[in-house]
């Protein structure tokens, strides 16, 4: 299967405010790919909807949003298609939250490059309750599972970032920091669980005794659980125009630098290293000027289309 192949959808103007965001993921043998991408890819040209979602043989992943019709139809697209046990969360937007609807083909449908068997072999589920008495006792190791950045937003009080960039990187995390606690209590989180469910099943394939992860992820949590009985501290990274969420799916206060990808405090925001588009704290020194011009000129293009859609 060609890893790159992507096609894109038009997005009609959103005729209602607000949007539903729909996240969604399910490990699922598919057997033509590709005929499920085109069936999909004609199902989003006749509704309201921006967003991405990846096909492999594995299953789908993805999150899109739009009007309540649009996501109703699409879901139950997917439940026709036999995705009836989707882990599946939605949450609000006010402005667009992306700019268009993809629809790829991949390897994976979230890229660890091993191979495990996550509808085979996986960790213990824990809800949030279960999961906030695990992590409270000191015989655990709390991993969170997500890139660097993500992690720099907010996550679980004593979690360790194993700093990583791409998940690809974390079987050598695992090799080269966890090997020797396979006797220990593992407990691994990430935004929505896809990638716990890849990370489990790859623990447990490399002899781990006692492997746990939180059930619907963060995003989950986040939902169920009241500030006052939270152990998560700061917002949550997403993968979309809100930058991060809180307790309740609140829309937090932190932005994302355009150039790189990181998330920033309100605070970082008011640097003079801020330069929206350009720069931030996190990547200044690591651009040239003619690099920091391109941004410029680029955002320069974002600003006018906006005002021609107002």
């Amino acid at each position: 299967m060609n890893a790159t192949v992507e096609q894109l959808a038009p997005v009609e103007q959103q005729a209602t405010s607000g949007w539903v965001v729909a996240a969604l993921y399910q490990f699922k043998e598919v057997q033509d790919p590709a005929d499920l991408q085109q069936r999909l890819l004609d199902l989003v040209k006749t509704i309201n909807l921006c967003g991405t979602l990846i096909i492999a043989g594995e299953g789908i992943n993805g999150t899109v949003a739009g009007d309540r019709q649009a996501i109703d139809v699409i879901h139950q697209f997917l439940l026709n298609q036999g995705f009836n046990s989707m882990e599946y969360k939605e949450s609000h937007s006010d402005e667009k939250p992306f700019r268009k609807m993809k629809i790829k083909l991949k390897n994976e449908i979230v890229t660890l490059g091993v191979e495990v068997k996550p509808r085979d072999l996986v960790g213990h589920y824990l809800d949030p309750k279960q999961w906030n008495e695990l992590i409270a006792r000191d015989d655990v190791i709390l991993i969170d599972t997500r890139n660097d950045y993500e992690y720099k937003a907010g996550t679980f009080k004593g979690a360790i970032d194993p700093k990583t960039e791409t998940f690809r990187e974390f079987p050598e995390y695992v090799k080269k920091e966890l090997e020797q606690h396979k006797d220990k209590k593992i407990a691994m989180f990430c935004t929505g669980g896809i990638r716990c469910e890849k990370s489990t099943s790859l623990l447990l394939q490399e002899g781990f005794n006692e492997v746990y992860h939180l059930k619907g992820g963060i995003l989950k949590y986040l939902e169920e659980t009241p500030p006052d009985e939270s152990m998560w501290e700061g917002e949550c990274f997403v993968f979309d125009g809100r930058t991060a969420v809180t307790h309740g799916m609140e829309e937090g206060e932190n932005i994302k630098c355009h150039a790189c990808g990181w998330p920033l405090v309100p605070e970082e925001a008011d640097l003079p290293s801020y330069e929206h588009g350009v720069s931030c704290k996190y990547c200044i020194d690591k651009t040239s000027e003619k690099q920091k011009e391109g941004f410029r000129m680029r955002q320069s293009q974002i600003t006018a289309a906006k005002r021609k859609r107002l």
